[in-house]
């Protein structure tokens, strides 16, 4: 009986998406359980050749320098109509070409090949597949729209952890390349199929036409959403730079040990990441959905501070023999973080952006990732190989995001 009524709940709830939304949420979940394990592993399975801190956290800063150009590229290309769907092919070429750089490196500047093309990857794919979200919705809200790809993008990275964290206790921890590569192919033979859609072409010439006759209010405009957007993007750069930490440095830290808190394994490592990102599957909808109801305001001040929470919690952990636990409790507030972050962001630069610089826009929001895995991931290795351990990291995030909370009373967004 209760098969019988679940299933079709569950058929009733994916069938309420409009069909186009429906594949690009097919088309994230399959590059997130590629990239999964990938982006969280690979400083695991760097550090067993012996590169130190420094030198992982310079192939994250290498991968965000080629990201930079290829997001910048990318933002051109959409707004002059490109199908996101091509750009995502790219992506996927490039993708595979990385993971098979990495796979075979054994030297630091064979990691910082392959950390280049993936870095480029990047820079192609999340501009594409952000905008692409509300390209697919049509009269469906994109704030639940955002909410929807979002919970594919965690549940997606969370099986590819898993299956990452259980190549590690096999002893087999580079299989995660062959994995993405796997997934990687499987998005090209579905792009192959079919295009996403893609109606920006046209509205993207309408609104030149409305540009070219009346420049003044285009300029009045273009000051708006510039200014808008500036919060927005201050937010974003912290938010992003404590993804990254949590993608190069937490790996390292919980490998290394805290001044008390002893070292672990690399599968037990992988087994907390996990359990963080599995908590995000479980709270991406149910939260997206409900900050869909609320302000943006509301909805990044929540994720604020709640980066700062486990950020804090990850600090103290480093002073007590039995830290791990509080290294565990911190996944919780960091999974609300990111579940409140990425939609709530994502759709306040869609709603401060007018349609035909939404790809500049978005090529902007997705930089912020760039630089912040620039930043981020360098000074934190120089840290941990200086320090010891990470628990200095986690103290001045947390007091950060404590100063930045009140930027989020600044975030205005107008609809277009």
């Amino acid at each position: 009986m209760s098969a019988q009524i679940t299933i079709p709940n569950l058929s009733d709830w994916w069938d309420q998406f409009p069909p186009a939304l429906r594949l690009i949420t097919k088309i994230r979940l399959i590059a997130s359980i590629g990239a999964g394990g990938v982006i969280y592993l690979t400083p695991l399975v760097f550090n067993q050749i012996q590169l130190t801190a420094t030198e992982i956290g310079s192939g994250f800063a290498t991968a965000a320098v080629a990201g930079t150009v290829s997001r910048f590229s990318t933002g051109v290309l959409l707004d002059r109509g490109t199908n996101e769907g091509v750009i995502i092919k790219w992506a996927s070429v490039l993708a595979i070409i990385g993971d098979l750089w990495l796979f075979n490196a054994q030297f630091l500047s064979l990691y910082l090949v392959g950390q280049i093309f993936l870095g480029a990857a990047a820079g192609l794919y999340w501009p594409s597949v952000e905008l692409a979200v509300p390209s697919s919705c049509d009269t469906f809200p994109s704030s639940k729209g955002f909410a929807l790809v979002r919970s594919a993008d965690a549940l997606g990275t969370s099986l590819g952890v898993l299956i990452g964290s259980i190549t590690a206790f096999l002893g087999a921890i580079k299989f995660i390349y062959f994995i993405d590569i796997g997934c990687m192919s499987i998005l090209l033979f579905f792009l192959s199929k079919k295009l996403l859609k893609d109606k920006s072409y046209k509205l993207i010439n309408n609104f030149v036409k409305v540009q070219k006759s009346n420049s003044n209010i285009h300029l009045t405009r273009k000051r708006s959403w510039i200014k808008n957007l500036v919060p927005i993007l201050c937010l974003s750069l912290l938010a992003t730079g404590i993804f990254s930490l949590l993608q190069s440095a937490l790996p390292l830290d919980l490998v290394i040990g805290g001044l008390k808190r002893p070292p672990l394994s690399e599968g037990n490592s992988g087994a907390i990441l996990t359990i963080q990102l599995l908590l995000l599957v479980i709270l991406q909808w149910p939260i997206g959905r409900w900050l869909s109801t609320h302000s943006l305001r509301f909805g990044l001040g929540l994720s604020i501070l709640n980066f700062g929470m486990g950020s804090l919690l990850l600090g103290i952990s480093a002073l007590w023999d039995d830290g791990v636990l509080l290294a565990l409790l911190a996944q919780v507030p960091f999974a609300i973080a990111v579940a409140s972050f990425l939609p709530t962001a994502t759709e306040a630069v869609i709603q401060t952006t007018p349609i035909y610089k939404r790809g500049f826009a978005m090529a902007l929001f997705s930089q912020c990732f760039a630089i912040s895995a620039f930043i981020a991931p360098t000074l934190s290795g120089r840290v941990i190989d200086e320090q010891g351990n990470a628990m200095q990291i986690w103290i001045a995030t947390s007091t950060i995001c404590l100063l930045m909370l009140p930027i989020t009373k600044l975030v205005k967004a107008n609809k277009y």
